[in-house]
């Protein structure tokens, strides 16, 4: 241990200076951020979690200090001894949180050398990702990824504050447990003990926490590490961050009224933003509709409008052959769409083509009237029942996308999102929330042939309309229930099953035949047995809110060690080999 440190302690960080500590001895320990040299006075801005101050080393002051920091070079481990004192007038930096002071050092110690890094830590446009999780470490050294987890810290600890108040009780749920593969692929763990017999990593604590409300704990939450071995985006990882919670003798609008609140706490602490409550309500058709996804995002126009009535007997007779084959006629209109150049909407063709959508036709709306490659094809009657319907007036552009359903969704409900960037008509300050409800209960895979859980098979379905479950699947919706937040999904949930009867009967729904059921989840139907309460609850994803609370790209950024697109860990090298020794205490066998 150096003397410096053996004998002073740190009384401030550099970014908690300020005017009112002009005249204090303080003491500092960071990194060098920048070092000038100025006609023999040396500056050092120095740098740790809280921000930067700027550090003078003075010659008339300390001359063994002064030559001392003419060593300092960038990361540099640092602890001064100095004085604050103000900037000379005129040399004040506004954009700096400690800009109108600065450190007169008395006293320097070097606690480390640092190699040159392998890239500037204020300047990282140029630097590709790769490298700047290979040497994660120093990347988080910068400003805004060390301020991205901070709010990180700060929202799990408003979470765990909101949840006490309210009652709940944190229980934590196990890492190494059955595989019940649907959905997404489980971490399998391999058993030493019991050869053979693998242990998967949760997707999430589902099953453990409906046990709990079995168990009488009534309200539970936990911040939890799940895992799914799935292909990944910006917003998802192999290993992620659940605010999890469950509970019992409740409704669908108490959790709803509920995680409202939660989440106005949490802004509230965390950004000081107020949030309005209650937050609108939109039925899954009705988005799929009018915004072409199922997390919709709300803080722009570009609804699309379906056309299929006005247009099936058109005389366009690309339009009347797609409908007659069980296909739609949807557009979206541009209020404003005179910047939009002809090269312009053909490269939003390209842009719908990568949906699977064959095209995409376009009207301009002058003094005039249309101007449209579309026009001679359609009745003037046709053409003012689409401006009646769209609210088209002049100056706006309409966009036709003519396609199967899934094909025209997909293709208009991405485009206009690309619209809304390229066209710059979302408020970056705004924030959307908005609940989906009244999902369908299942999914039909056209790759399995089979209906699938659109949530997962815990979820209850309307009481009414249990019996369609064995006649129309297709036709039963789910207590369940989606928050959204600027078009993307933060959390989720459902009220759950808790009768065996009616478990047992979504179970043969999905295809699961009685051993089946009782193989992967007998445990479960014999808790069931033994008085389960009504309860429901909902997840969040942490990553993807911290995320959007930062306004940062990707969930890489608010996560201290992500894994890339590829689920490798740069830093690590994590996956890698392991010895033929460890194989064999586990009975495996590497076959490629």
């Amino acid at each position: 241990m150096s003397d410096f440190l053996r004998i002073l302690k740190r009384t401030h960080y550099c970014g908690d200076l300020n005017a009112t500590h002009v005249g204090e001895e303080v003491i500092l320990m960071g990194w060098a951020h920048r070092r000038r040299d100025h006609g023999g006075v040396i500056f050092i801005d120095l740098r740790d979690r809280e921000g930067l101050v700027q550090v003078v080393f003075n010659p008339e002051i300390s001359l063994a200090c002064h030559s001392e920091a003419g060593r300092i070079r960038s990361e540099f481990v640092l602890a001064i001894k100095g004085l604050v004192r103000k900037r000379p007038e005129g040399m004040e930096n506004p954009d700096l949180k400690t800009g109108a002071i600065e450190v007169m050092a008395s006293d320097l110690e070097i606690l480390n050398e640092s190699k040159t890094p392998p890239f500037l830590l204020d300047n990282t446009a140029e630097i590709s990702e790769n490298v700047r999780l290979k040497y994660r470490y120093l990347d988080l050294r910068r400003p805004e990824i060390q301020k991205n987890l901070i709010l990180r810290s700060r929202v799990a600890a408003a979470a765990r504050e909101f949840f006490y108040q309210e009652g709940f009780i944190e229980v934590e749920t196990p890492f190494l447990t059955k595989s019940t593969p649907e959905g997404a692929r489980d971490y399998l763990v391999p058993s030493r003990v019991n050869q053979g017999m693998f242990y998967a990593l949760p997707q999430s604590p589902q099953i453990f926490k409906q046990l709990l409300m079995v168990s009488g704990f009534d309200r539970y939450y936990q911040i939890v590490k799940c895992f799914r071995d799935e292909d990944l985006r910006a917003d998802r990882q192999p290993e992620f961050t659940q605010i999890d919670v469950e509970m019992s003798f409740i409704t669908q609008e108490d959790i709803i009224k509920i995680m409202e609140r939660m989440m106005a706490h949490l802004f509230s602490v965390c950004l000081g933003k107020e949030l309005s409550l209650p937050f609108p309500r939109i039925s899954y058709v009705e988005a799929i509709n009018r915004f072409g996804k199922d997390s919709p995002d709300m803080r722009f126009g570009l609804e699309i409008h379906d056309l299929t009535d006005i247009l099936m007997n058109s005389g366009f007779k690309l339009f009347a052959e797609i409908v007659s084959g069980g296909g739609v006629i949807k557009a979206i209109s541009i209020e404003n769409g005179t910047s939009l150049s002809r090269k312009d909407l053909d490269e939003l063709r390209d842009y719908v083509a990568q949906y699977g959508a064959k095209g995409l036709a376009w009207a301009r709306i002058t003094p005039e009237g249309w101007t449209s490659p579309i026009f001679k094809f359609l009745t003037p009657d046709e053409v003012a029942a689409i401006n009646k319907k769209m609210d088209a007036r002049e100056g706006a552009v309409l966009l036709f996308v003519a396609d199967s359903p899934n094909v025209a969704r997909d293709a208009l409900g991405n485009l206009r999102i690309h619209l809304a960037k390229k066209l710059m008509l979302i408020d970056p300050e705004k924030l959307a929330f908005t609940w989906v409800t009244e999902f369908p209960l299942f999914d039909y895979s056209e790759t399995e042939k089979r209906f699938v859980s659109t949530h997962h098979p815990f979820t209850s379905p309307v009481p009414e309309e249990i019996p369609l479950i064995e006649t129309d699947p297709d036709k039963v919706h789910a207590q369940a229930y989606d928050l959204v937040l600027n078009g993307s999904e933060v959390g989720g949930g459902s009220i759950r099953i808790h009768r065996k009867e009616v478990q047992k009967l979504i179970f043969k729904a999905l295809g699961l035949s009685d051993d089946e059921a009782k193989n992967k989840f007998g445990f479960l139907l014999d808790a069931l047995e033994y008085g389960t309460p009504p309860h429901g609850g909902i997840a969040f994803g942490l990553d993807r809110l911290v995320m959007l609370m930062t306004g940062a790209e990707s969930i890489r950024d608010v996560i201290a060690f992500p894994k890339t697109q590829k689920a490798t860990c740069m830093l690590t090298d994590a996956p890698s080999q392991v010895s033929v020794e460890q194989l064999m205490e586990l009975s495996l066998k590497i076959v490629i």
